[in-house]
């Protein structure tokens, strides 16, 4: 009798009526007529247990049934066909984005209560980072390359090293004549090829700079110049995103000092992981007066990048995401650029008018 049950393909309790996750797909595929995309190593040797339980009346919620356990996920790319992928803590639905924001801002009502609360979220920030105490800074000179001059522009390659033998790296544009003290605006580099030598960044900082100000271009942690000292899979480690606003909090000790830098008039902004990097660094510097992230703000996107979300930031006083921190510029001004072909699509509908509202008080 063993023999026979042993024999029946849909299996049973003793064996959790386990089956191979390829065979659930097409099985899949078959009763809703759809089509499920993905390669051959990301089923090979998964087991779905209790498979034919996870069926439902729709394709979407049979998916989710069976792929949660797994960690997996299938993104629908287009009717009737899907694309399975692994499950990502830093994206998450709008609906849920949008949720979390509102139990978020249900916590102050007005500007004493929210004030109350970004004194929390501050030195919990800098905690999460272990960032609190700051480490002594080297006691070294940067190295500064010679100045290359051009139309209206001179810029510098810089190395500073913010702890004993750790370099971060940049290239400081300056206007070809300066008179007074001028503004200095940080531009922390996003992912990208190329890095800080892309021509897009070159012709930002030199613009800048031929309008009159300072401009500080600098890679992320195990990019760009960065490769020089660590490997690329560096940059996939939690502590990049401490190493990246440290790096960024003795940039600015350094360009402070410079004689010709207003420390009144001091921004920042970034793309990307260079975004996500300026809502953080603006949160905890209050140095910073202006600033602009451009394609990284969502209520529903975390960052997907470790320099991004690898150190447990969210998880202060209760939870935050990076809108909530955003405010925390609040009031100094600050400009949202959202794209509508990534994951602040859908900003101006409901993180906006957060926003507008912490603004407003």
């Amino acid at each position: 009798m063993m023999l026979m049950c042993a024999g029946y393909a849909q299996g049973n309790s003793d064996d959790a009526y386990r089956r191979p996750l390829k065979d659930v797909l097409t099985e899949i595929e078959k009763r809703y007529d759809v089509q499920i995309k993905y390669a051959d190593s990301m089923v090979k040797e998964k087991i779905v247990p209790y498979a034919e339980w996870r069926f439902r009346g729709d394709v979407e919620t049979t998916l989710d049934n069976v792929l949660k356990p797994l960690d997996m996920k299938a993104r629908k790319e287009k009717d009737k066909v899907y694309k399975l992928g692994y499950y990502e803590y830093y994206r998450w639905t709008v609906e849920d984005g949008w949720a979390e924001l509102d139990r978020i801002a249900s916590q102050y009502h007005n500007v004493q209560e929210w004030e109350k609360r970004k004194a929390e979220l501050k030195p919990c920030l800098m905690e999460a980072l272990q960032l609190s105490p700051l480490p002594a800074a080297p006691a070294s000179k940067p190295i500064i390359t010679p100045k290359r001059s051009f139309d209206g522009y001179t810029v510098e390659n810089i190395a500073i090293e913010i702890l004993p033998g750790l370099y971060i790296n940049g290239s400081l544009y300056k206007p070809a004549k300066i008179k007074g003290k001028i503004p200095v605006i940080l531009n922390p580099d996003g992912h990208w090829e190329k890095q800080r030598y892309r021509p897009d960044c070159q012709y930002r900082c030199a613009a800048l700079a031929r309008m009159g100000a300072m401009a500080f271009s600098y890679d992320l942690f195990a990019w760009g110049e960065s490769l020089l000292q660590f490997d690329l899979a560096d940059h996939r480690r939690s502590l990049a995103s401490t190493i990246q606003i440290l790096g960024a909090i003795r940039i600015l000790d350094y360009l402070l000092t410079l004689k010709e830098t207003d420390p009144n008039r001091v921004a920042i902004t970034g793309g990307s992981g260079g975004g996500s990097h300026t809502v953080l660094m603006t949160a905890i510097d209050d140095r910073i007066k202006v600033s602009a992230p451009v394609v990284s703000l969502s209520s529903y996107f975390y960052g997907g990048c470790p320099c991004e979300s690898g150190m447990p930031i969210h998880d202060c006083a209760g939870r935050t995401d990076n809108v909530e921190i955003a405010a925390m510029a609040a009031p100094r001004p600050q400009l949202i650029v959202s794209d509508g072909g990534d994951w602040t699509d859908r900003m101006p509908e409901h993180d906006f008018p957060y926003l507008e509202k912490m603004y407003s008080w």
